[in-house]
């Protein structure tokens, strides 16, 4: 059964994962977020963005890569400034699949995992006046089964590696020829009263190696064939925030605030040592 989709700041319940002991930080299953956790894979617990955001809101995670909105909606957080996963253009695995024309659109379903990425549709449809209902996907095998479906991640890229009969509009590249602003979609954060120096200088070297090893990435990982990783991390993703980034990030604050009932808290940096 569907059910629409409440605001993402709603105090909605999300099943607690069980967090080995020890871990501390937090990341999600996905082949963009490879580059920023190279080296720490045994000191990191890896959940969907909807379950990592549940994880460190209950202090269960010190640090997590976490989706933008969940930043700018529970201020409560600081941004590790300089590393994200960004893009600027087309962005290969967050879109809408649609089989309708847009502006016919009356029903989307959701990827379950996705936290930004249904707000940056939001965001897209309601300044084209588009305002549809929003409906939980219940598993990815039925994606396919659904005229509207939005999909982020892993699953994004195998569905539209399958697809046969949906149209693709990128929000990556949407939101590219809207604004012309690079697009954050998550961000290493840690919780406001964490200050460990050795953890924000961890994360920055894992950014480091991970972009040093770009190539060695895409040949191990096993999901996808090499030549399509080496594409997708070298084209589609880039993971340094820096002033266009930011001014991303303030742009989509601005739009977000433009939704009804929205409230949306400004970003706060801190830089690694």
């Amino acid at each position: 059964m569907t059910h629409s989709i409440p605001p993402s700041n709603s105090k909605v319940p999300t099943p607690r994962p069980s967090i080995p002991r020890g871990i501390r930080i937090g990341s999600v299953p996905y082949l963009n977020a490879v580059p920023l956790t190279w080296g720490l894979e045994r000191e990191i617990a890896f959940l969907p963005p909807n379950q990592l955001g549940a994880s460190i809101r209950e202090e269960d995670l010190d640090a997590a890569l976490l989706s933008i909105t969940e930043v700018l909606f529970q201020n409560r957080y600081r941004i590790i400034d300089g590393i994200g996963i960004c893009s600027r253009g087309p962005v290969g695995s967050v879109f809408l699949a649609h089989s309708v024309p847009l502006k016919e659109i009356t029903e989307i379903y959701c990827d379950p995992a996705s936290l930004t990425s249904v707000n940056l549709l939001r965001v897209l449809l309601h300044r084209q006046g588009i305002h549809p209902t929003w409906k939980t996907l219940e598993n990815y095998e039925s994606a396919r089964d659904h005229e509207n479906v939005l999909l982020i991640g892993n699953p994004a890229i195998r569905f539209q590696s399958q697809n046969i009969r949906h149209q693709i509009w990128d929000l990556g590249e949407a939101w590219e020829k809207e604004m012309q602003l690079p697009f954050v979609y998550a961000v290493w954060v840690v919780r406001r009263e964490v200050t460990d120096a050795k953890l924000f200088s961890k994360l920055k070297h894992a950014q480091e190696q991970g972009l040093q090893n770009l190539n060695t990435i895409a040949s191990s990982y096993r999901e996808f064939d090499a030549p399509f990783s080496r594409k997708y991390l070298t084209k589609h993703i880039h993971y340094r925030v820096g002033d266009a980034e930011k001014r991303g990030i303030e742009r989509f604050i601005h739009e977000l605030r433009q939704l009804p009932d929205q409230q949306v808290f400004d970003p706060e940096y801190i830089a690694p040592l």
